[in-house]
């Protein structure tokens, strides 16, 4: 194996899609297919296709339970993805929005009460408070692809709420 052999940003996006299906080097796929998705002098649908790998590899990553570096990971992706290359069908902003939602384990109202005084709170609380500031770093840009509705109304809140978040 020669030093190419070595470099996955060399590699086709169907080797890397092989490699990761045997579960290894998911972290590097993720980086490496997230970077060519990036790439604009490239078709819409190769860099979705880019993507999507980085998402599915990411996904694998977290096994059965995505952790909060793999949920904002994939939020963050499918955010750039929705802003960048347009909804799709396998990229739907409500789609998104529910998964948001799903995510999070505390109200508006928790978090906000919560975050008052969070410096005096347990490191676990501010833990979950954080993962909910970076749960919902998309929003402000979610939003603007959300007709107004209750989906709409209940992640409104959070645009202003995580500004108190630590």
């Amino acid at each position: 194996m020669n030093d190419h052999d070595h470099d996955l940003s060399t590699w086709s996006l169907e080797r890397l899609a092989a490699l990761a299906e045997d579960g290894e080097w998911l972290e590097s796929i993720r980086v490496v297919a997230q970077g060519h998705a990036y790439v604009d002098d490239q078709p819409e649908e190769v860099r979705r296709r880019w993507a999507a790998l980085a998402l599915s590899a990411n996904r694998r990553m977290g096994g059965d339970a995505l952790g909060a570096r793999e949920l904002h990971q994939d939020f963050t992706l499918r955010m750039w993805v929705i802003d960048t290359l347009g909804p799709h069908p396998d990229w739907s902003p409500n789609t998104l929005a529910h998964d948001t939602l799903d995510a999070l384990t505390l109200t508006p109202t928790q978090a906000e009460a919560l975050a008052r005084d969070w410096r005096d709170r347990p490191i676990e609380v501010i833990r979950d408070l954080r993962r909910h500031k970076n749960l919902t770093a998309h929003l402000d840009r979610l939003l603007s692809h959300l007709g107004p509705g209750p989906t709409h109304d209940r992640l409104l809140p959070w645009t202003q709420i995580r500004r108190l978040l630590p």
